[in-house]
């Protein structure tokens, strides 16, 4: 006798059989790799209501059930000033993908898109700082974030491209302004091509951004997204070099120190001259 799933078990079904190999795989893969999930945790699961948070919500539920590390989550949606048709597409989708959550309010849209300079670099800042306060308040050492394998390319190209610097995006990073908390990324090693098939076999529907800036540059305003110019910078190399975006990911985890004329390390600088000619290992 064949057994009838719910509509939120056929989804949770395409993630562990038909994605698999795509989404399920590499989000154990990268919690493993990268040691993101420790016994005792507790985890904020941060929602924006977008795709990838709300899937990263919905692997965790999964994961808790099945795995053999004994952590607790709980799922944050942060309001940062959205209008009254996304807050109730957020709330809705969260309730139909049957995802307990905690909800607050904040008015980071509002003060982010005031500002004429970097908005989205102050609205995440912002949004960051709010999390961690209130992850924190519920008894949480983690808070968890749905940066994919895409995020983590665009940053390292845009660091070099705008920034003048090689900076990756770490799977984990330890908290400076709250000691004992600790962001986490456990769709690093997902693509988001995959989440995106996955989202559209499922029929769902999430929000963008939704903040006045992003919706700006969908427009194509003249002050369109760096983030999105990599974006397509990096679709049209594809053409040529399939492998391209992989090798850029190879690259942040085999980095030739000895090859490199300076860096950084803990906002220490350094220099391949300390130590070149007594030939030691500089910093």
């Amino acid at each position: 006798m064949s057994r009838t799933f719910t509509p939120v078990q056929q989804i949770e079904q395409t993630i562990v059989r038909r994605y698999h190999e795509q989404l399920w795989s590499p989000f154990c893969k990268a919690i493993k790799r990268y040691r993101l999930i420790q016994p005792g945790d507790r985890i904020a699961v941060c929602i924006s209501g977008g795709k990838d948070s709300m899937l990263l919500a919905k692997m965790t539920q999964m994961l808790q059930r099945h795995t053999e590390i004994p952590f607790e989550a709980v799922y944050l949606i942060m309001d940062p000033g959205y209008n009254a048709e996304n807050r109730r597409q957020v709330e809705s989708n969260a309730r139909f993908l049957e995802i307990p959550y905690t909800l607050f309010e904040s008015d980071i849209f509002e003060v982010a898109n005031s500002q004429e300079k970097n908005p989205c670099f102050l609205c995440a800042r912002m949004r960051r700082g709010c999390l961690y306060r209130h992850a924190q308040a519920l008894g949480c050492n983690k808070i968890a974030l749905g940066h994919h394998f895409d995020d983590v390319i665009g940053t390292t190209v845009m660091g070099m491209f705008y920034g003048g610097q090689i900076q990756a995006m770490p799977p984990k990073l330890k908290s400076r302004n709250y000691p004992g908390m600790e962001l986490i990324r456990p769709l690093y090693l997902v693509h988001e091509d995959d989440i995106i098939a996955w989202k559209n076999a499922n029929g769902l529907n999430f929000i963008q951004c939704a903040c006045r800036f992003t919706e700006n540059a969908a427009r194509g305003d003249e002050h369109s997204s760096k983030r999105l110019e990599i974006k397509r910078l990096l679709k049209t190399l594809r053409q040529d070099n399939p492998h391209i975006e992989d090798n850029i990911f190879a690259s942040i985890h085999t980095v030739q120190l000895d090859t490199m004329v300076g860096w950084k390390y803990k906002g220490k600088a350094c220099s391949f001259l300390d130590g070149y000619e007594q030939e030691d290992t500089p910093c």
